[in-house]
């Protein structure tokens, strides 16, 4: 696979440099700092339009900046606003609703005459990505789409480390890097659209079972009489050490409260997800039936809290 570091490339004329335009819909955890990024990062005469059915997001994230941001009071506005459009939200449904409300509004061509980018970060299932990619290559829209997941959560996103995993044609890659390159560290090019939401649900999948795998693992090296420091670091100078392991171990996250991270709803949703394209592709996945039967039962007890959480959900079982 591909691998294109950030390298940010403006695509405008370096000797008259004209003001360019963004739309940012979803405000959520990951797309607050993901838009609060690439407004700090652009130059100060851009605008970004950020539009979220939280206004109190879209308020106080405008109360942010002195200059270079504008509230859009729905998604048609901040769509005809803009030259480039970043998407970043929570389900599949969602992003249909918002793509259909953007071809319903027939949106103009922008004023510089390119053709409008739209760059979807959200993690949705690729059958309705490549369908909303349809959408906007069609006459209402007559846009360019991008599937650009991400890798690297609210820590990532904050911190502007993000990886994201792009889905495009070889001709939009140059203009998506400069895109991206606010918001991440690493592009990955994963092939043509719908790759980059393979690459992410493939991703996730290893993600959710790992995840298990190390709570109990930890589980049982403490009632073992281990201390779980020495266990931590027996496991991440072995063969098990993982993301889980290392950089989200629960007995670390046990002293937080699980609170933040990655909720264990999004982790169970984006397992559905990668069972959804497994099924539709004829893959075999022999630890999914389990696993989303654990993540639910961590849902019901637990709620909104980080996905480590099934470490806590472990000890207490009777």
């Amino acid at each position: 696979m591909p691998i294109h570091h950030l390298l940010f490339r403006r695509t405008f004329s370096s000797t008259v440099r004209r003001e360019a335009t963004y739309g940012f819909i979803g405000l959520g955890k990951m797309g607050l700092p993901m838009a609060r990024n690439l407004r700090q990062k652009l130059p100060k005469d851009d605008t970004v339009y950020v539009y979220d059915v939280n206004t109190s997001a879209t308020a106080a994230f405008a109360g942010e900046f002195t200059s270079g941001v504008e509230v859009a009071e729905s998604v048609a506005e901040a769509v005809a606003c803009s030259e480039t459009v970043i998407t970043m939200l929570p389900e599949p449904s969602h992003v249909a609703s918002v793509f259909s409300a953007i071809a319903a509004s027939n949106p103009p061509p922008p004023p510089s005459g390119a053709q409008r980018l739209f760059v979807d970060s959200s993690t949705i299932d690729i059958r309705t990505s490549l369908s909303t990619s349809r959408l906007v290559a069609s006459p209402a829209i007559a846009g360019a789409f991008v599937d650009a997941p991400v890798s690297g959560g609210v820590v990532g996103a904050s911190a502007g480390t993000l990886a994201f995993l792009v889905g495009c044609p070889p001709e939009l890659l140059e203009r998506v890097e400069g895109v991206l390159a606010h918001m991440g560290s690493r592009i990955l090019h994963c092939g043509k659209p719908g790759a980059g939401l393979a690459g992410k649900l493939a991703n996730n999948y290893v993600l959710a079972i790992s995840n298990i795998a190390v709570a109990e693992a930890m589980n049982l090296g403490l009632k073992l009489g281990l201390d779980s420091k020495v266990l931590k670091q027996v496991i991440n100078s072995s063969s098990g050490r993982c993301w889980a392991s290392e950089v989200n171990n629960p007995v670390d996250n046990e002293a937080k409260g699980f609170a933040g991270g990655f909720g264990t709803p999004l982790m169970l949703k984006d397992l559905r997800l990668a069972v959804k394209a497994a099924q539709e592709s004829g893959a075999r996945l022999e630890m999914a039936e389990r696993a989303e039967g654990v993540y639910q039962q961590v849902v019901e007890k637990e709620g909104v809290k980080d996905f480590s959480v099934v470490y806590k959900w472990l000890k207490e079982a009777k």
